[in-house]
């Protein structure tokens, strides 16, 4: 079992920045794969980044590639997400997973733990 919580969310202006955390707890943080979801209201939940096992690999949405960044200490057990050049379509809950799956995994299926999720918020 891996418990993820995030935190990090909030309110901020189109153009500005947020980090988020993923704090995790339980099995062997450096054994997963780790990447960052976001949902909508009245949308489905779509990829936004992931991360290899050891940090070496990662892969971001078109959406969002070029302005966020995620990252990961496996020391600490925390996996991040640097968000910059924010703008209102950004707006959702955030979501950490992590996956068993060799690799970097950009479906959400193949991940095997969540975290509650953070809000984002940003207004024009």
């Amino acid at each position: 079992q891996v418990q993820l919580v995030e935190s990090g969310g909030g309110l901020v202006q189109a153009g500005g920045s947020l980090r988020l955390s993923c704090a995790a707890s339980g099995r062997t943080f450096g054994a997963y794969g780790m990447g960052w979801f976001r949902q909508a209201p009245g949308k489905e939940r779509e990829f936004v980044a992931a991360i290899r096992r050891g940090g070496a690999n990662t892969r971001y949405s078109d959406s969002v590639k070029g302005r966020f960044t995620i990252s990961r200490d496996n020391a600490k057990n925390t996996l991040y997400l640097q968000m910059n050049s924010l703008k209102p379509e950004d707006t959702a809950v955030y979501h950490c997973a992590a996956t068993s799956t060799i690799g970097v995994s950009t479906t959400s299926s193949k991940y095997d733990y969540w975290g509650q999720g953070t809000q984002v918020t940003v207004s024009s």
